[in-house]
């Protein structure tokens, strides 16, 4: 198998925040803590205007600048080329948060440890999809082998976008189908 990851269909993504709301409830996370999250974006002139949504967790980078940052391990890539974190061994020192280009790790404040999306992991083990996938109304999101997903949707997907860092930057293992707003680099990110 190769390099697992996720794709993402922005051109049927109404913007439900299903895939946020259920990992949010998966990782018992509190108000203002999100793993996956969904962004609104704006654009153009009246009467060429238009909008594109963004649903972002984890893209476990192949050259993952979190890892490359973590003193600890607690970063680490799984073997199954997943990019994982062991809170037991995490410190609280934020490198990864400030390492990652896509702002992904989450330090909780309370605990003095850093969280993220894990794909999860457990219920993939277990033959199960993320609890993103599954939640996704519109069946936007799917994870799995990249080249197998790239068979399955086209060659017209991408990984960067104008409002994305380069992805040549950590090589995530994201494949997204966009619309044709999010290739113009005019859209700005409405609301926080």
């Amino acid at each position: 198998m190769g390099q697992l990851g996720f794709y993402y269909d922005m051109t049927t993504c109404m913007g439900c925040k299903a895939c946020q709301i259920a990992c949010k409830d998966r990782n018992d996370l509190k108000v203002g803590e999100l793993f996956r999250r969904v962004y609104e974006f704006e654009g153009g002139i009246y009467p060429q205007v238009g909008g594109y949504y963004l649903s972002m967790g984890c893209n476990h980078c192949a050259d993952a600048k979190c890892v490359k940052g973590c003193p600890t391990g607690a970063m680490h890539v799984a073997a199954d080329g997943t990019v994982q974190h062991d809170q037991e061994l995490c410190i609280g020192c934020k490198y990864c948060v400030w390492n990652c280009p896509y702002s992904v790790p989450h330090y909780f404040e309370d605990k003095s440890v850093v969280g993220k999306c894990d794909s999860c992991k457990e219920l993939r083990d277990a033959g199960q999809n993320p609890v993103c996938v599954d939640a996704c109304i519109m069946r936007c999101l799917k994870f799995g082998d990249l080249d197998q997903l790239k068979g399955e949707y086209g060659t017209d997907l991408v990984q960067e976008l104008p409002i994305l860092p380069a992805a040549s930057q950590t090589n995530p293992s994201l494949l997204i189908q966009p619309k044709d707003e999010a290739l113009k680099p005019d859209y700005k990110k409405v609301g926080v």
